[in-house]
């Protein structure tokens, strides 16, 4: 895991997106197509908001696929990641993706899973950009998170922590309209991507942070596993690394 610490969220997310970007070019140079996983949330903004902009990309040559999204929530929700998505990166983007695969969490959620499954089963991620929440997980994998199952997707149950995170974001008006479940890619599958782009401002992520690079890999942190990642990348600003030890922090 490679830490990249930066003064303020927007520097983050601008050396994040570069970083992304520099991966996706090599990737499409060496293949006809490259495929990219996209994540939500209020720890995306800077970064997308910079993906977006970034030059020589030829997006029309890049699928797309959801991280994550709600059962049972419309799309026209203020929390649907798909509006989400639609809004702050797709619909941005100078050329239009050869396919970007939502997960539709209004259906059956089972055959969504597999049906986008199968999808990406076919093809080698390139490029994942996520986060890290505040209980640790990784996508909707709140702990302890399953880092057995090689299905691509999975039907979860949301635990308080990731909850109340969404409700403090501002997604939802109280606790009791927070989804209790979410369809979310696997940890396995996560982790077959080639490049990992971890973009985490924010003192409230400090804690998890901490764990995930300090701590020992496990279940109850499911972000740790980030640690026997070939090339992760984990970008901080200096409220979300202001937990880390003097080692870890200039290693």
């Amino acid at each position: 895991m490679e830490l990249h610490r930066y003064p303020d969220p927007e520097a983050m997310g601008r050396a994040a997106a570069e970083t992304g970007a520099a991966r996706l070019r090599a990737a499409l140079d060496q293949s006809a197509a490259a495929t990219i996983i996209v994540a939500t949330g209020a720890s995306q903004f800077t970064m997308l908001d910079q993906l977006v902009q970034q030059p020589d990309i030829d997006w029309h040559r890049v699928h797309g696929f959801h991280l994550d999204e709600y059962i049972g929530l419309p799309i026209t929700h203020p929390a649907s990641f798909r509006a989400y998505l639609w809004q702050r990166f797709v619909r941005r983007l100078p050329l239009p993706l050869a396919a970007f695969h939502y997960l539709d969490g209004e259906g059956n959620a089972d055959a969504t899973c597999r049906r986008v499954g199968e999808m990406i089963r076919q093809r080698q991620i390139d490029v994942a950009f996520v986060g890290i929440g505040e209980n640790g997980h990784l996508a909707f994998n709140d702990p302890p998170a399953n880092f057995e199952t090689e299905d691509p997707y999975l039907v979860v149950d949301l635990d308080e922590a990731c909850r109340r995170q969404q409700l403090g974001e501002g997604w939802f008006p109280d606790l009791d309209s927070v989804p209790r479940q979410a369809i979310s890619m696997s940890i396995h599958r996560i982790l077959q991507s080639r490049t990992l782009i971890v973009t985490v401002p924010d003192e409230r992520k400090a804690e998890a942070v901490r764990a995930a690079v300090e701590g020992p890999v496990t279940p109850d942190l499911p972000a740790s596993i980030l640690q026997r990642h070939p090339d992760c990348h984990l970008f901080l600003d200096q409220a979300a690394s202001g937990r880390l030890s003097k080692a870890a922090a200039s290693g």
